[in-house]
Parts: structure tokens; C-alpha cells; sequence
């Protein structure tokens, strides 16, 4: 198993005697897209202050490629690239021009890693353009250019689809994907955009006021077994499935409900109501949503 690109262990950030993350423990492996969502004031931006190394925890430690953010900081560092919502460039310079300034800071930057970031966020025919004229999602794609210029492991990204029209939306899933799955890198992205975080993620954390309250695959949601019946008498079928099979299930709206099944069988949860004398009209799988999952977990905490 490869190693962890990202670790945090316990880590806590307490400023003038109030606690404003506590207890964050998550890890994202090799070409992993994670995305870090909660509501306003949760802790997402001090966490990513604290993984970038802008404040320091008060509690736990941080590793970004094996190395302790606090006692090797340079060489953990220097596996990191990343953008805080858009990125700012020399608009009066082409984009070529603003990634060699870029380079011309860190040794290991070639003409030719130049030349192959580009290609690999697709900006090779508009380049030599001066930013000045690039659209938002231009700009978006020479801010990951630039951030991936040092072969960084992991790449972390605040708010990275924040004003992109639908189109630029699904570029930039495209751009992250390659970017995971092809050159290997582990993401992680704080987004409130939650319909874009469940097709561009493979992992989501939720955090709510300091702590990391669920984690879960986005795969493991969407086949979830979350079932729908449609009955003639909801509130005995709500009661048997409770008593039954310690099901808790909820009325939609006149004759159907809703609950999570687990790994119950779904069959034999049908021969039940049908025993107990409920007609049952239909009953129907469903595919969970990330923002179900978000709302039912923060209780409809403003998200931002």
C-alpha cells in the first residue's frame, strides 16, 4: 500500500482561548480527489492554513509525504502546491511569461516541465495571450499550471470552481481527474459547491463547528441502500420496520417512506409488510445525494 501523501493526526487550533478545530484525523493517498466541505465557520480555511503552514496547530501534528510539518517543514513543503480561490497573475504578461517568473524561483523548474504543464492543463494554443485577456477559467487553468510546475504530490485547492460557468465547471473536473489519475497526484479542494464535489471526488470529509463528523467514499453513497415504498398504511409500516428490523424510516409525502436499509434483505423486509397485512404498491431503490448527506449532517447550516 502506498504511502500517505497527507496525514493529520489529532489536530487541533485553539486562538485567544476558543477552540476552532478539534480531533481532525484524515489521510488522502496517491491520486486521490478529496473534497473538505462545511458550513460557514467550520474550520475548513484554518485547516488549510495549517496544512499550507501559515499558522501552526496548537494540537496534533501534520506529515505531507512522511515528513512533520513542524520538524521538516522545507521538505514537506516542497511536495505541496496550491491555490486559495483564484489565482493572481501579471495581467499585463502572457502566461508563459508569468509561469517563467514562477520558475525562476525554484531550481528545479525546467523549460521543459513549463512547456509540459501547460500541455497539461490545456493552454498550449493560448499561452503566449496576455492574461489580461484570459477568461476566469483560463486563469483558473494557469493557476494549476503554476501550482503544478514542482511535480508537487499533493496540490490543494480553496473554492477552485468559485465563478466558472457550467462549461469551465466540467473542464476543470476533467483537468482534476487527469491530474489525479494520470500524473498521480493526491487534491484536496474545500468546495460548497456540493454537486460538483460528489462527481469530481473520490473521498468527502464534513466538518461542523471545528470536528470532521462523517467521511465517506463518494462511491459508497451513491450505492447506498436507501429504498422508497409506496404503502396504503404508512405509519404501520414506519412501526414494523422499526420493531422488526430496528429500521428507522421516515413518511415522504402521503403514502410513501423512506429509510436506509444496510444490509438488511430487501426481500424479505417486503415478505414482512406483506404479512403484516400493508399493501405494497411499489418499492423502489434510491440514490443518495452528497447534499442530502450534508444537509441531515450540518441540519441546514448555512454553507459557504
Amino acid at each position: 500500500m502506498a504511502p500517505s501523501v497527507l496525514q493529520l493526526l489529532n489536530v487541533g487550533k485553539s486562538i485567544k482561548g476558543k477552540e476552532i478545530v478539534r480531533d481532525l484525523n484524515l489521510e488522502l493517498a496517491p491520486g486521490e480527489i478529496f473534497g473538505f466541505l462545511g458550513p460557514n465557520g467550520a474550520g475548513k480555511t484554518t485547516t488549510i492554513r495549517m496544512i499550507v503552514g501559515l499558522i501552526k496547530p496548537t494540537l496534533g501534528t501534520i506529515h505531507i509525504c512522511g515528513f512533520s510539518l513542524s520538524d521538516a517543514f522545507t521538505a514537506a513543503m516542497a511536495n505541496v502546491g496550491c491555490i486559495i480561490e483564484n489565482p493572481d497573475m501579471y495581467d499585463y504578461l502572457t502566461g508563459r511569461e508569468n509561469l517563467v517568473q514562477y520558475a525562476n524561483m525554484d531550481a528545479r523548474i525546467t523549460g521543459a516541465r513549463i512547456a509540459e504543464a501547460v500541455e497539461l492543463v490545456g493552454l498550449e494554443h493560448r499561452i503566449d495571450d496576455k492574461v489580461g485577456i484570459y477568461s476566469l477559467g483560463m486563469k483558473q487553468r494557469l493557476g494549476i499550471a503554476q501550482a503544478i510546475l514542482a511535480r508537487p504530490k499533493l496540490l490543494i485547492l480553496d473554492e477552485p470552481t468559485s465563478g466558472l460557468d457550467p462549461a469551465g465547471m466540467s473542464e476543470f473536473r476533467q483537468l482534476m481527474r487527469s491530474l489525479a489519475y494520470e500524473e498521480g497526484m493526491a487534491i484536496f479542494l474545500s468546495s460548497h459547491l456540493l454537486h460538483e464535489a460528489q462527481l469530481m471526488c473520490d473521498k468527502v470529509a464534513i466538518i461542523k463547528q471545528g470536528r470532521i463528523i462523517k467521511t465517506c467514499a463518494v462511491d459508497d453513497l451513491l450505492t447506498g441502500t436507501l429504498i422508497e415504498w409506496e404503502v396504503d398504511d404508512p405509519a404501520r409500516a414506519i412501526r414494523y420496520l422499526k420493531t422488526a428490523w430496528d429500521i428507522e424510516a421516515e413518511t415522504r409525502n402521503l403514502q410513501r417512506i423512506q429509510a436506509t436499509i444496510a444490509d438488511r434483505p430487501l426481500d424479505r423486509i417486503n415478505a414482512g409488510l406483506v404479512g403484516k397485512g400493508i399493501a405494497l404498491t411499489f418499492c423502489c431503490p434510491l440514490q443518495h445525494s452528497l447534499e442530502e448527506l450534508f444537509l441531515d449532517l450540518t441540519k441546514g447550516d448555512e454553507i459557504v
